[in-house]
């Protein structure tokens, strides 16, 4: 036989399909992505709208240091001038100051002429770029001019005021020097030649070159070159509003919205405890998706997929069982247990019957057992008729199978039917029924014999049971099965239940043979279980048995007996007739 189970892990180099496949998943989210449109569309009108009356003017100025030679190759700019502090003091308040009083502004006015104003630096210059925003072209142009005149004239008041102040300390301390010069000039003139006139005419001499040494420099400041800069693009009316315009805002605050979208999809996704894809799903479970069901457009179609007029479904079962037969451990004695992890078990039970019916289609003997002892329904549902086997199952002394059953007989009773599956053709169905003790009826001998019926040729047993998760009952089944195939809705299963059903069917000797995945069912919404306008019934319960009945959300359409009558020929109805109930 043909080995099915390979490992879920997709090929190193399968790039471009884990990219689709990353894709398709953000796009579970579309309520995540649209809002994030919709943020961004509300950004971009309000983009377009706030900049549809704003107007930008602009001024440059190129800042210089004093110098006594401005053709000086040597002399950098850069490193007598701070361009960020000049920066700093263009966007001061004395700047703004001294333009609001050129403008006439007032004082209430003072803060909203600062926040308009915005001073930049190009890199690798020294320019300033006086950027002015306002509610008209020319109230931005002028103001743009006046705030510039505003810097350059502060800025020249600055280099004359410390100028004047070097020039000052010069003359401060030539003075003194001076006086004893003069005084010293006049004494030497009353000398007499002598050693004593040469020793003042040398102390002369030291205070004449100290004296000059100060009015050099005195002088030099004062031949200092002091403008501070000049404006080399003055500010002029803007002909157009600044910002992109109403329909470029739209198209950027979609971009945006998208992006955002996108970020918070991916979030949602990370976060996201469901399975993000069938690989994450085959590598909780360690086994593959043997198939995906496709959604049922009637809302909840009859439990048996053959003749339907959609033949989808029914194909999807054939391939499901066809790669059943191929997998070496389940090809041998065909043993198969399903089960669903949690909540409702509707899709498991129309997976069990119509792999029966696909078995059967290929020829072989096939026993569908219905294990769910807690909420049996499937004879109810199903076109059935008695049927004879298996004998060694019926109570001793008791009526033949189909018929009556006693009060106070455990299941299996020997009661068999035969269900029609029209052109597939027909199997055995053992019908569940409320037990007093689940687990002693699943674990009996009769049970374990029943189940045993795939051990003779050509023969195939399903064996359906209740969520797993939420009753223990099927693994009480694991040990007598070849295999268990999980039965979920992706987008309502954890991970980590899948992970859990692995390691508890794993622990009782059993193995999963793979996954099958389904849409969430008619009126049921993700993580939220059944539709709540969806009625309650209590599923019947066979005479004698004890404990309280579960209650189900949707009434179940079992015949009375006064209407079914093993054999009478209205056992077996139409396929496209018989509805699937909410188990």
């Amino acid at each position: 036989m043909i080995e099915t189970n390979r490992p879920a892990a997709a090929p190193a180099d399968d790039e471009p399909d884990l990219l689709r496949d990353q894709f398709r998943q953000l796009l579970r989210y579309p309520r995540l992505i649209g809002a994030g449109i919709a943020v961004g569309l509300l950004g971009g009108v309000y983009l377009g709208i706030s900049t549809a009356d704003t107007y930008v003017a602009t001024a440059d100025v190129v800042l210089r240091a004093p110098t006594d030679d401005p053709f000086n190759p040597s002399l950098a700019p850069d490193k007598a001038i701070n361009i960020g502090s000049e920066r700093q003091v263009a966007l001061s308040s004395s700047i703004a100051n001294e333009a609001a009083k050129k403008l006439g502004v007032s004082a209430k006015d003072f803060a909203a002429l600062r926040a308009g104003l915005q001073v930049t630096n190009p890199p690798q210059t020294m320019v300033l770029r006086f950027t002015y925003t306002a509610g008209s072209p020319k109230e931005a142009a002028k103001r743009a001019n006046a705030m510039t005149e505003a810097y350059l004239l502060k800025r020249q008041e600055s280099l004359d005021a410390t100028r004047d102040k070097m020039v000052k300390g010069y003359k401060d301390q030539r003075d003194p020097v001076a006086k004893n010069l003069d005084e010293l000039s006049k004494e030497i003139a009353r000398m007499p030649a002598g050693a004593g006139r040469d020793a003042a005419s040398s102390a002369k001499t030291d205070l004449q070159s100290e004296v000059g040494g100060y009015n050099g420099k005195i002088t030099k400041l004062e031949a200092l070159d002091m403008t501070p800069g000049r404006v080399t693009s003055a500010a002029t009316a803007p002909t157009g509003h600044d910002g992109p315009g109403i329909l470029m805002s739209l198209a950027l605050g979609a971009a945006v919205g998208l992006a955002l979208g996108l970020l918070a999809a991916w979030v949602r996704l990370v976060f996201d405890p469901a399975p993000r894809s069938e690989g994450d799903v085959a590598r909780s479970l360690r086994a593959p998706v043997l198939g995906y069901l496709p959604r049922d457009r009637t809302g909840g179609g009859p439990l048996l997929a053959a003749g339907e007029a959609d033949p989808r479904l029914a194909e999807e079962y054939r391939s499901v069982a066809f790669r059943l037969a191929y997998d070496s451990r389940f090809a041998d004695r065909r043993r198969l247990l399903v089960i669903a992890p949690r909540g409702s078990s509707e899709t498991a039970a129309a997976v069990a019957v119509n792999l029966a019916a696909s078995f059967a289609e290929t020829g072989k003997d096939v026993l569908l057992i219905e294990a769910d002892l807690r909420t049996p329904v499937l004879a109810s549902q199903l076109p059935t008729d008695a049927g004879g086997r298996p004998r060694w199952s019926q109570t001793p002394g008791g009526a033949a199978a189909g018929g009556g059953r006693h009060a106070d007989s455990e299941w299996p009773d020997g009661r068999q039917l035969v269900v029609d599956a029209g052109e597939s053709g027909t199997f055995d169905l053992i019908p569940g029924d409320r037990a007093r003790n689940v687990p002693r009826a699943l674990t009996s001998a009769r049970a374990t014999r029943l189940i045993s019926e795939a051990d003779s040729p050509n023969a195939t047993v399903v064996v359906l049971a209740p969520p797993v998760l939420s009753y223990a009952d099927a693994l009480a089944l694991v040990d007598r099965v070849d295999g268990v195939l999980v039965v979920c809705d992706p987008r309502a299963v954890h991970r980590s239940d899948l992970a859990r059903i692995r390691e508890l069917i794993s622990g009782a000797g059993g193995t999963v043979l793979g996954a099958v995945l389904h849409a969430p069912l008619p009126g049921e919404k993700r993580g939220k279980g059944k539709g709540k306008d969806a009625p309650a019934a209590a599923a019947p319960a066979r005479p004698g048995a004890s404990g309280p009945a579960t209650p189900q959300p949707l009434t179940y359409q079992r015949a009375e007996p006064e209407q079914h009558i093993p054999g009478d020929g209205t056992d077996t109805v139409a396929l496209r007739t018989v509805r699937t109930g909410r188990r």
